[in-house]
């Protein structure tokens, strides 16, 4: 579903040939809370991937749509932002890889305890390039609500030409600037020091890490930060990464007009009349089914986004531009120019980093994308004050005890256990569960499961899209769900999840705290 695309960490802070792809990204599931991401992917499956999605725009470069799209211009904030001075004297307590907003909030949080901090970013400075969007309660307990600058009392959801779902929770759009200036306003006064180029490597030694940069400088430092995305350069990997991809194409446009309430944000639409007299099209979109996600901002001005919720390999992105422009015209939206364009690409599921290891991770390198759902923001958020307290915590026990002596890999080890505690290794075995049901499902069967979904009790669905729900309320959670589906769907779930079940059964009686 839709989400945020994922821009909770910089993505780009990594160098290194074949490995430094940058695929630009937008929006994390169908979790309702937009980020966009620009994560670069490594390994075989993702070089694929990209070559693919690279291919796919360039033959689409003829679209009237496309003829749109303005040249990239980048923003950014004018603090002067406080530097690293290679001449420093030891170590610091703390390195981070990745100026995104999740980067940010552990440095902040981290410094503001006292501790020494460096964040590490090639453009520290550079407004996030996409749209989030974001369930208004989950920013209201983040403290966040001053970073929202377009609200929606609720949200819709098509199910087909003849239902829909009127989701009665609040949804808005974040205002991208105001977020990043919040965030490095709250670096710079606890002390962050920043450094402008890229990561070549980490080196670990007993007692300390070097982190080696582009620039040739070299950062010595207690413990070490990973907030890059999916780039999987530090935090290290022992299992093939085989994940599902969500890909989606957006872009915030000004027309003639549209047909949607301003009051209401559009979260997913299957309806398929568009497609009406294109057999090809129609077939292709029962087996790989794209939904429209829409933000109304005025009657002329709206963010409208195509999007397949997980597919492996992900849907080619030629593909969903097709598909959104015939929905367009189907519409009767006329597109008169488009502000800014995004693409989105984000691996959802797949194995855990290894647990525990000497880099810390957090965000999509440490596997905290919702893999049912693609939706990350508000997790990664949450999350960030876990792993910043357990770092203050772990760096100032080391320092008060003069018995004994507290080496990184141990403080590393119990800060990846305040962040993969037991309960949250068995939730999200049970969502790597919904992934593997989702890929099976053409849009028939998607269509039932989500007016069955949308049917439970609110504190159900909404639980499980912001991750909420533990192992026991997830299996009151299935069970519900099973019981609200129509009999054609229990037969699919029972058909087609049946090895998935056996799967996440093992791996429920496996995991380890």
């Amino acid at each position: 579903m839709p989400a945020m695309a994922g821009a909770l960490e910089s993505p780009a802070t990594l160098s290194g040939g074949a490995r430094h792809q940058e695929l630009l990204t937008r929006k994390i599931g169908f979790g309702g809370n937009r980020l966009a991401l620009a994560p670069q992917q490594n390994g075989a499956s993702s070089r694929r991937i990209e070559a693919r999605l690279k291919s796919s725009a360039g033959s689409a470069s003829s679209s009237m749509l496309l003829e749109l799209v303005p040249e990239r211009k980048k923003e950014s904030l004018s603090y002067e932002l406080p530097l690293f001075n290679p001449s420093r004297k030891g170590p610091l307590d703390l390195v981070v890889v990745g100026g995104g907003p999740a980067g940010l909030a552990v440095a902040a949080r981290v410094s503001a305890a006292g501790l020494s901090v460096c964040c590490i970013d090639p453009c520290p400075l550079s407004i996030w390039p996409n749209n989030y969007g974001v369930w208004v309660d989950e920013f209201e307990a983040l403290d966040l609500l001053d970073c929202l600058d377009h609200t929606w009392a609720s949200a819709v959801v098509y199910i087909d030409d003849g239902v829909k779902k009127f989701l009665q929770r609040p949804y808005g759009r974040v205002n991208r600037k105001r977020l990043k200036a919040k965030m490095t306003e709250q670096c710079i006064a606890n002390g962050v020091q920043f450094l402008a180029t890229k990561v070549k490597n980490v080196v670990h030694d007993r007692e300390k890490s070097r982190v080696a940069c582009e620039d040739g400088t070299c950062l010595e430092s207690a413990l070490v930060l990973d907030a890059t995305g999916f780039s999987k350069c530090l935090v290290q990997y022992d299992q093939p990464f085989n994940p599902g991809y969500q890909v989606a194409y957006g872009i915030v446009a000004e027309v003639d007009s549209h047909p949607f309430d301003l009051d209401k944000m559009v979260f997913m639409d299957w309806r398929d009349s568009h497609l009406a007299g294109n057999p090809e099209m129609i077939r292709g979109n029962k087996k790989l089914p794209t939904f429209l996600y829409a933000m109304p901002f005025s009657s002329t001005k709206i963010f409208l986004e195509e999007t397949s919720l997980v597919a492996r390999p992900g849907v080619p992105l030629k593909e969903i531009q097709k598909r959104m422009e015939v929905r367009l015209r189907h519409l009767g939206i006329h597109v008169k120019s488009i502000e800014e364009d995004e693409v989105c690409v984000i691996p959802m599921g797949g194995v855990l980093p290894v647990i525990p290891q000497r880099v810390l991770g957090i965000g999509g390198t440490a596997g905290l994308v919702h893999p049912s759902t693609g939706y990350m923001v508000a997790r990664t958020l949450a999350a960030a004050p876990v792993v910043a307290d357990a770092i203050v915590r772990q760096l100032g026990s080391s320092r008060s005890s003069s018995s004994v002596t507290h080496l990184p890999d141990d403080l590393s080890a119990e800060v990846w256990a305040d962040l993969w505690p037991i309960e949250r290794k068995r939730q999200r075995e049970f969502f790597c569960f919904g992934m593997d049901i989702l890929l099976k499902l053409d849009l028939y069967a998607t269509r039932r499961f989500f007016s069955a979904f949308f049917d439970l009790e609110p504190r159900l669905w909404q639980g499980f899209l912001s991750s909420r729900l533990y192992l026991p309320e997830l299996v009151a959670f299935g069970l519900s769900l099973f019981a609200h589906a129509p009999a054609k769907s229990r037969l699919e779930i029972m058909a087609k999840g049946t090895p998935a079940l056996v799967t996440m059964v093992n791996n429920l009686i496996t995991t380890k705290s």
